[in-house]
């Protein structure tokens, strides 16, 4: 099983091993997106999707269990001169904060069954009225391909998974199908995924 210090080890390299840019599907939803906006970038790494929704004008969270990443995070902002508060911690064990956010981007999180059940209740929580879930994992059809995603098929997600933890969220939108990735060295190729937009009511 993955851990932070595995995760540590992997990004204490120069580069982005997931790009600087932030992931595809969440760009593609600016138009859900207003300046003040609370904003959580759930297992968010060296900050890519986090940084994003600051240079739009979001008040940031990015969470992530590795420091190293947080540390990448947060030079990244720096870099790009926009606010970032960066928060290391594992996203089964945070204690989230109720009706905090207005908008939570759960981008390619894969967790344990008990794990991934403990943060999307935290997620739920977390999300203040009016709230949405901007979400994109690898489905079990990813399994063989080499363009990224977790090797144990537990981890993997499926619009019934979605359907299942975020039960209770309006579904502005839930795809399962081929996208081309291009995030850094560790998403590449044509890959498999579930994508859901939903609004908490």
């Amino acid at each position: 099983m993955s851990t932070s210090l595995a995760w540590d080890e992997r990004y204490q390299g120069g580069g982005f091993q997931f790009g600087e840019a932030p992931n595809r599907y969440l760009q593609c939803q600016r138009a859900w997106l207003r300046p003040g906006m609370r904003a959580l970038a759930l297992g968010d790494g060296e900050g890519r999707n986090g940084v994003w929704l600051a240079e739009q004008g979001l008040s940031s969270v990015s969470l992530d269990w590795s420091p190293v990443a947080g540390a990448k995070a947060a030079a990244l902002a720096a870099a790009r001169g926009v606010a970032l508060r960066t928060v290391t911690a594992d996203a089964a064990e945070w204690d989230y904060p109720e009706a905090a956010f207005d908008l939570v981007a759960w981008i390619f999180v894969h967790l344990p069954p008990e794990d991934r059940a403990a943060a999307t209740a935290g997620v739920l929580r977390c999300l203040a009225p009016g709230g949405l879930l901007i979400l994109e994992c690898f489905s079990p059809a990813q399994q063989g391909r080499r363009s990224g995603g977790p090797k144990m098929p537990e981890l993997l997600w499926t619009r019934a998974l979605v359907e299942q933890h975020f039960a209770g969220l309006e579904v502005l939108e839930l795809l399962e199908g081929t996208v081309a990735l291009d995030e850094g060295p560790r998403h590449q190729g044509q890959a498999e995924v579930v994508r859901a937009l939903m609004r908490k009511t």
